[in-house]
């Protein structure tokens, strides 16, 4: 009788119209994970937590949208991995040749394991999680293969979500499998000691992190310290020395410095003197503090500008150090490449309460040993991001198109301003014109309004090469028609110029890129009469037009506001939830729901 029951709620379930079934609904946002929720669960009656570990931290799922969307777990383990598999494209390197500073994907960067050098890692440069999700009163119990939670958003409605796998997004990776073939190779990579002594020194990082100490070496003592970055302390900001420079993490600090007696520290004071700031050696990385005498891993300081010694002249100390700015070039894992230091001096009147004010300054940089090779800089990888430069050609060499800039007399300047995508933009300035010929007034206006050189292809995406065609398309142009005007003594110049860029987004939902379609020029021309203007205002407008062609939303999602009758699944949803403890109240409707489905059954047969 128990295993017909079984049989009879399996067809009864099949019954039940395909819309009120619980089917998958998209993903909530803001929802907050309950560990006391986790009910019965997959095969063995407990809810499966996800296992695997991302680069970043993960949100939540939280608000409803219609049809499945990829949000990420909120407790997730902690656990680096190699990310360069998992995305194939990598829309934050938008520097060639260079390591783009948190940009986790960046094969630049030669980092395995990301997430030891970088603070964070900014959005796209790591895989997502994608979980599907309906309201929690429709399970009884999941068999599914896939991890599975319970969530509870902000209005404390709780979900039932599932952790998919879908191989369809780029930034899926199949996790590796333990058999007994590569057991052993992944215990020597990854095992190790269950307890390390607590007296055992620590052996050197191999590479700085951002924010470490930079180390440095004074050969002439044998000296390992830190190179310093003087910062000024309590309200009257004096200057402090126990403020190391931190890696990667550019800085600029002021600070103040008050003399007692100037006349006996002008010379013998080391914070006064230049050669104090370059007179040791940095180490290119951390691990170099093992072999101190091997010069590979050090970088002298290179000194760029003229320092002069302090110098005490009748009442002036000469050559005051007021003013240190360190360029430190680095190059990802392999540390420091290279490091110039320039002073600022001054001198300073030797008197009771002299005090002096000193400026440092850090920056660091990309060390690009072959930069005239490299491309310029990208506007997105492969598709444009909002807001960088639109990408134009003109005999081979890329450069970015330009719009129309005016000085603070409204004339028309040098400079122009670079167009940047997506965004809408006009421009005017007036030009003044000088007493030429017709052809040579015309040529000067074309190069007013579009620039030199003037652009004559676009390109699709903004990771476009130069040398490959197949990546720009070309602008569409029109000049002023001559013939249109009657004046046989009237010259047809071009007074406005619109750019009209038609783009659209391509590609999966989940990770859009969004590329160039096509561009045009349009004119807009004015005819004049020989020397009677002597004053013309331009205009450019840019204006970019959305094609993109949005594929139809799939029918018979459900919402997430769905909700069955409160007594729908009774006494199911009781004998189910409360267990054994309820069996004994339950057995009873069963057992009449058992035979009136059998009498009706039976009537069928006759």
């Amino acid at each position: 009788m128990c295993a017909l029951s079984l049989v009879l709620l399996q067809v009864l379930f099949l019954m039940i119209p395909e819309s009120v079934r619980p089917q998958p609904s998209p993903s909530p946002s803001g929802a907050m994970s309950t560990s006391s929720d986790l009910g019965p669960g997959t095969q063995g009656g407990t809810l499966q937590t996800s296992s695997e570990g991302t680069g970043t931290p993960r949100a939540v799922p939280g608000t409803s949208m219609v049809g499945p969307t990829v949000v990420t777990p909120s407790e997730p383990e902690n656990r680096t991995m190699d990310l360069f598999p998992v995305l194939p494209i990598c829309i934050c390197d938008l520097t060639p040749g260079t390591c783009d500073i948190n940009c986790c994907c960046d094969r630049d960067c030669y980092l395995i394991h990301p997430r030891t050098v970088f603070s964070f890692c900014l959005p796209g440069s790591v895989r997502s999680s994608s979980w599907v999700c309906v309201d929690n009163s429709l399970i009884f119990r999941s068999n599914s293969p896939f991890p599975s939670r319970i969530f509870t958003d902000s209005n404390g409605i709780r979900q039932f979500c599932v952790h998919v796998n879908n191989s369809k997004l780029n930034y899926f990776q199949e996790l590796q499998k333990v058999n007994a073939s590569n057991f052993q190779a992944l215990a020597t990579e990854f095992g190790g000691k269950s307890f390390t002594s607590t007296f055992q020194t620590e052996s050197p990082q191999p590479f700085y992190r951002a924010g470490d100490p930079i180390l440095t070496y004074f050969s002439k003592w044998s000296l390992v310290s830190l190179l310093k970055q003087p910062a000024g302390l309590g309200a009257g900001g004096l200057c402090t020395e126990g403020n190391p420079a931190g890696f990667l993490k550019s800085k600029s600090t002021t600070c103040a410095r008050f003399f007692k007696n100037l006349a006996n520290t002008c010379t013998l004071d080391p914070a006064l003197n230049a050669a104090s700031y370059y007179s040791f050696t940095v180490l290119k990385v951390p691990r170099g503090m093992t072999d101190l005498q091997n010069m590979k891993f050090q970088v002298p300081v290179t000194l760029v500008s003229q320092a002069d010694s302090p110098l005490l002249a009748g009442n002036t100390c000469q050559n005051v150090v007021s003013q240190v700015i360190y360029e430190i070039e680095t190059n990802g894992t392999f540390g420091i490449q290279k490091v110039s230091v320039s002073f600022g001096q001054t001198n300073l009147t030797v008197e009771p309460g002299t005090s002096l004010q000193q400026h440092f300054i850090i920056r660091f940089r990309a060390f690009q040993s072959t930069a005239a090779s490299l491309p310029g800089p990208r506007s997105g990888n492969p598709g444009y991001i909002v807001g960088k430069p639109l990408l134009a050609l003109t005999d081979d060499v890329s450069h970015s198109m330009t719009l129309l800039q005016s000085k603070g007399d409204g004339t028309c300047s040098v400079r122009r301003r670079e167009v940047q995508f997506g965004v809408n933009a006009m421009s005017g300035c007036k030009l003044r014109l000088q007493k030429v010929g017709c052809s040579h007034l015309q040529q000067e206006m074309y190069q007013t309004l579009h620039g030199r050189p003037r652009p004559e292809h676009v390109a699709i995406f903004g990771n476009a090469d130069p040398t490959q065609k197949e990546d720009w398309t070309r602008i569409l142009s029109r000049n002023c028609s001559v013939s249109a005007t009657h004046c046989t003594s009237c010259c047809v110049i071009p007074v406005s110029l619109e750019i009209q860029v038609l783009w659209a987004n391509i590609g999966f939902q989940s990770n859009p890129q969004a590329h160039v379609s096509g561009a045009r020029f349009l004119y807009r021309c004015q005819s004049i009469k020989d020397s009677q203007v002597k004053e013309m205002s331009l205009t450019t407008i840019v204006t970019f037009v959305d094609i993109t062609q949005k594929p139809e939303p799939p029918r018979g999602q459900p919402r997430i506001d769905w909700k069955l009758p409160f007594d729908f699944f009774f006494p199911f949803k009781v004998a189910f939830s409360k267990g054994v403890h309820s069996q004994k109240g339950s057995v009873s409707p069963i057992l009449i729901l058992c035979l009136l489905l059998l009498g009706v059954l039976s009537l069928e047969t006759k």
